[in-house]
This record gives C-alpha cells, structure tokens and sequence, in this order.
C-alpha cells in the first residue's frame, strides 16, 4: 500500500490546531484535487476529488470515515471509492513541544485494486508524498491564517 508522512513543526499551541482540524469541514477543501464533499454526519462523509498521477485524471468518489478521535492529539480515518477499487486511511496527530510549539503530522495511505492496480499503485507512491506534504501545509496555512485574523 503506497503510504506517507509529512511532519512539520510549527509554532502554533496544540489547542488551537485541534479546534482546527476537529471540524472535517475544515479541512476537507484543502485536499489537493478536492471537488466537494457532503457531510452523512459528524464522523461520515463523502468527498469527490480529482487525481491526476501523470498519466491519468480521474475524480473519485470516496467515503471517509473518521475512526478515531483523540482530543487533542489525533483524527485517523479510512477512505473508500465507492466501487471499492481505492481504499486507504490516514491521521492527523500532534505533539506539544511546548506551550506554543507543536510537531504535527500528516499521513496518508492509498491503494488500488483491480486490474490495473499494481500499475497505479506504484504511480502512486511519488503522488501520494507530494499530495501528503501540500495537504499537511495546507492546514498549517490555513491555521495561521486563522490565527492572525482572531489576533488582529
């Protein structure tokens, strides 16, 4: 199963992060390739993204499910296409460095099934790290800006 971590650590108190990530909605619009999603309710939704791994774009329907949620170090979940040919799971965690500093880290793991998998499962292990790495930034970004803005 093509997998990846991205850990980056920022100075932002590990409260603040879980308010963030906490809510899928907001989070979800910041998956790259992210289309929509529907919440099905709070641990339950349905997201369409577009992937482009090089030689093939393709938007997918998938079921995310939130499996575990650990205030406030973790969300960990499981995805799904619909037709079940992608399946995959990844988290959310942080670690508090200090009173405002924290290590987060962002993991994603994807395979595909079928015919062609083994194909795309090795196209997808370069895409996965970058998809893991602007996704993990994204909500740091996203973080911050947010922070900035209650500060001023």
């Amino acid at each position: 199963m093509p997998s990846s971590i991205c850990e980056r650590k920022v100075d932002i108190p590990i409260e603040e992060i879980w308010d963030f990530v906490n809510d899928i909605n907001n989070w979800a619009s910041l998956v790259p390739g992210y289309q929509q999603h529907t919440m099905v309710n709070a641990k339950q939704s349905i997201w369409i993204c577009k992937g482009d791994i090089g030689f093939m774009e393709k938007s997918v329907r998938l079921s995310l499910s939130v499996t575990e949620w650990q205030s406030p170090n973790k969300i960990a979940f499981t995805l799904a296409s619909t037709n079940n040919h992608v399946k995959g799971s990844g988290y959310f965690q942080a670690h508090k460095l200090a009173e405002n500093q924290t290590k987060m880290t962002g993991s994603l793991s994807i395979t595909a099934k079928g015919i062609a998998g083994s194909m795309i499962n090795s196209c997808l292990r370069p895409f996965l790290s970058k998809v893991t790495a602007d996704f993990t930034d994204n909500v740091i970004e996203h973080i911050q800006t947010r922070r900035s803005a209650v500060m001023q």
